[in-house]
């Protein structure tokens, strides 16, 4: 496609797919864009991962915000963690830029379908999520907080997603914590994980910002479309396709040449 005009409408229709998809699935698009811009535009792994963070960013900032607005986050602890999250990540990210294009390829692949085995595991619902009363969860240690940051932050960093999914699982199995806020609150921890990562990724000279400004736009502009479409899906089924697309794209990056 050499019109360059052509090529942002595309880009920005490849945004909007991704941001349906994000948001139907509650990962921002990002785990998906990544092995889609590697297949259609040729790029290696880090160029890839920094692009998809142009598209990453912004989404994960509305998604807060919005998750704010309907549960209020505890903002002490986010930003206890906030500074933990940010350090690790950047340090992630550079070290990330050191790793072999392929090493990291293999390794996101491997990353997506431990992901997918372990969403795949029958949950504990919390009495709140599923609409029951029930007792406030306990205030986490204060000793807990900066390892979820570090933990979080350095999940970004090296895949530039993850980090909210390594998370709210902690927050939600260790902690007590109901679901609806454990992500708002991974959340917090995200955005300056993403927007720190993506700098670092930009230092690196691994970001083309003419394919992923125009897709972030198309993903800011639809995402709402795909969280409408999973309130409308059973949770059950949400969680089987979740998992079918994370080992369909571990399976296609693992297999096809790269």
């Amino acid at each position: 496609m050499h019109n360059p005009y052509l090529l942002i409408v595309f880009n920005l229709g490849l945004g909007a797919v991704l941001g349906v998809a994000g948001g139907l699935l509650g990962i921002g698009g990002g785990l998906i864009a990544i092995p889609v811009l590697g297949y259609l535009y040729g790029m290696d792994q880090h160029l890839a991962q920094g692009t998809a963070l142009v598209m990453i960013a912004p989404n994960v900032m509305m998604g807060f915000l919005r998750s704010h607005q309907k549960h209020r986050v505890d903002l002490r602890s986010a930003a206890a963690m906030v500074l933990f999250a940010t350090a690790s990540s950047y340090v992630a990210a550079r070290l990330a830029a050191g790793i072999s294009a392929s090493g990291l390829h293999t390794a996101f692949a491997v990353f997506l379908i431990v992901l997918a085995v372990y969403f795949g595991l029958p949950k504990k619902v919390h009495p709140a999520d599923a609409g029951h009363d029930a007792p406030p969860a306990p205030p986490m240690p204060r000793a807990a907080l900066p390892l979820l940051g570090l933990a979080s932050g350095a999940m970004s960093g090296i895949f530039t997603v993850g980090g909210g999914l390594v998370v709210v699982p902690a927050l939600v199995s260790l902690f007590g914590m109901q679901q609806t806020r454990a992500q708002g609150l991974a959340l917090a921890l995200v955005v300056p994980g993403a927007l720190v990562a993506l700098v670092a990724y930009a230092q690196g000279g691994n970001v083309s910002w003419a394919t992923g400004l125009p897709m972030a736009l198309g993903g800011v502009l639809s995402v709402s479309w795909g969280v409408a479409l999973a309130h409308r899906l059973p949770a059950a089924r949400l969680r089987v396709l979740f998992c079918l697309v994370l080992l369909g794209t571990a399976a296609g990056m693992l297999f096809a040449p790269h």
